[in-house]
């Protein structure tokens, strides 16, 4: 049978950059390896497959798979699947509308925003605030895995810790752009040196204050090994992990926090992540992820 799918490229107002998605929207009676295989196939960082939901009160349900294994919840496959499928049910109308999303992790808030000639924007809540996760780590053989000088680690008051906010990532605050863009990751040292959580292994982010672009307040870049994925042009599970780093080190005050985190720009597919903190009493109340997608492709599966 046929199966209709689009791709599409998130975190960006503009096609052939961001991450791009491969959204297959008739996936309910797919098998897991099937979907596994299917997600090696398009070879993508996230394939997504649309499955109707138990719930009548959600959008759908979706099944997100890196070409290595499946995911609980992942930012750019949100993002990128509220907007395609707000535009499959509302084609070119300008409109804003509230869609929930049934992942593995559970659900997901997602407001989108329709726009007549314009790239769609979709941001949803966080389903789990980012939580550190307190395990010895050897920041010298994280250096060697990224090919930096131990004085490159590190800024200010940030050093390198353990966050999730569904998915496990290994933060290194770096000492400025330049240091970021000339590392060298090693997959190898990195799985020697970094630990595992819930039996997964941590995947390497890398973060700076500022940015290439002006309106960049981090510049970021993503390696995930053990998904499958040598480099990610666009994460917004890390973006979401990000949002208990940068509050725990920077010790945000109560009010609203909004920054934009570059990332993708040494792949020449340059990202940009909205990140929304509100903080009450000290702690993170709320926080959200957003950003654009412009669909590149569409077509049939003949599986």
């Amino acid at each position: 049978m046929g199966r209709s799918y689009s791709v599409y490229d998130v975190f960006t107002d503009r096609k052939l950059a961001g991450n791009p998605l491969a959204v297959i929207f008739d996936g309910d009676d797919l098998s897991d390896d099937a979907m596994q295989a299917i997600a090696k196939e398009m070879s993508l960082s996230e394939t997504v497959f649309v499955q109707p939901s138990g719930n009548p009160a959600y959008t759908a349900r979706i099944r997100i798979f890196t070409p290595g294994r499946e995911l609980p919840f992942a930012g750019h496959p949100t993002v990128g699947t509220a907007i395609a499928l707000a535009e499959q049910a509302h084609g070119g109308s300008s409109i804003d509308l509230v869609s929930v999303l049934e992942e593995n992790v559970g659900p997901v808030r997602c407001a989108v925003r329709l726009r007549e000639g314009e790239a769609s924007f979709a941001e949803f809540d966080l389903p789990r605030k980012s939580q550190q996760i307190t395990m010895p780590l050897d920041k010298l053989g994280i250096a060697n895995a990224l090919s930096l000088k131990m004085t490159e680690i590190g800024f200010e008051n940030h050093v390198p810790s353990l966050w999730s906010a569904g998915v496990p990532y290994l933060m290194v605050p770096v000492h400025d752009v330049g240091a970021a863009q000339h590392m060298e990751f090693d997959p190898q040292l990195w799985e020697e040196t970094v630990p595992f959580v819930d039996g997964a292994l941590a995947s390497a982010y890398i973060y700076c204050r500022g940015g290439v672009n002006h309106v960049a307040k981090f510049h970021a870049r993503m390696f995930a090994s053990g998904m499958g994925i040598v480099e990610d042009p666009a994460t917004g599970s890390a973006a979401a992990a990000l949002s208990g780093t940068i509050h725990y080190f920077d010790r945000l005050t109560d009010g609203h926090h909004g920054m934009t985190i570059e990332q993708g720009v040494e792949m020449g597919r340059p990202s940009f992540i909205h990140l929304h903190m509100d903080v009450e009493g000290g702690t993170i109340s709320n926080a959200r992820i957003g950003g654009q997608a412009v669909r590149i492709a569409s077509g049939t599966l003949d599986l």
